[in-house]
């Protein structure tokens, strides 16, 4: 396993991919880099508790680790953990629990930044759905 370089953009897509992965609520990510010398993108998440939080963040961790070889400069979150930072230098992702978030308001806060789109993972009940069209489809109607 070997760092690889990974472009800041695709970095904060996959940190806000892995966060959904783990059920992560409110996946934004806000492209701050004509705002901010600091960073480039901020991912922001929510989770419900703290255990949630923690798994959201061991995800993010552990996959970047496992599939990119890419460590944290910094972690921050301290017991009771209710807002957990991650500090990736071009990217820093904010996981909050879900009762703290808007008094925090980091979207407020950095609201003239554009929000970065990235693709919403299908849920398997969607998958199941796509595939029952297809197979009414293929099936042959009689006359």
């Amino acid at each position: 396993m070997q760092n690889k370089k990974i472009d800041p953009r695709k970095l904060a897509i996959l940190c806000g991919e892995f966060a959904e992965n783990k059920k992560a609520e409110d996946i934004v990510i806000l492209d701050v880099r004509k705002l901010s010398t600091i960073t480039d993108y901020f991912v922001i998440a929510s989770a419900s508790t703290e255990p949630h939080l923690r798994a959201v963040a061991d995800e993010i961790l552990e996959k970047l680790l496992e599939q990119y070889g890419i460590k944290p400069y910094a972690i921050d979150g301290e017991r009771p953990i209710t807002w957990f930072v991650i500090d990736y230098l071009d990217v820093i992702v904010h996981i909050f629990r879900s009762d703290l978030r808007a008094h925090y308001d980091l979207e407020g806060l950095w609201g003239d930044a554009p929000k970065v789109r990235r693709r919403k993972l299908k849920s398997p009940f969607d998958t199941i759905k796509l595939k029952k069209r297809a197979s009414k489809k293929s099936i042959p109607k009689k006359n």
